[in-house]
């Protein structure tokens, strides 16, 4: 099964502040093509949980990100994204 990824808002945000923040803005653009195409895959598998199975924290280089699973809609709530160092 093939997962929608969607960005909320804020998430959004933190993304184009972490791509004007860095250095190396290519990167930031690969890594957020990157943690799509994972999540869209099994998102179940990517990262760890946090407060729940379904809420969950991965890194894709030079980012991090938080995420809800939703499997009933097979939906992928991208929640936080930050530069890692």
């Amino acid at each position: 099964m093939k997962f929608t990824v969607i960005l909320i808002p804020d998430a959004v945000d933190d993304l184009a502040t972490a791509w004007l923040a860095s250095a190396d803005r290519p990167a930031v653009t690969v890594a957020a093509f990157q943690l799509e195409e994972k999540l869209a895959i099994n998102p179940l598998t990517a990262g760890e949980s946090r407060a729940s199975s379904v809420n969950r924290v991965d890194y894709v280089h030079p980012l991090g990100f938080t995420f809800d699973v939703v499997v009933d809609d097979a939906t992928v709530y991208v929640t936080a994204i930050w530069l890692v160092s």
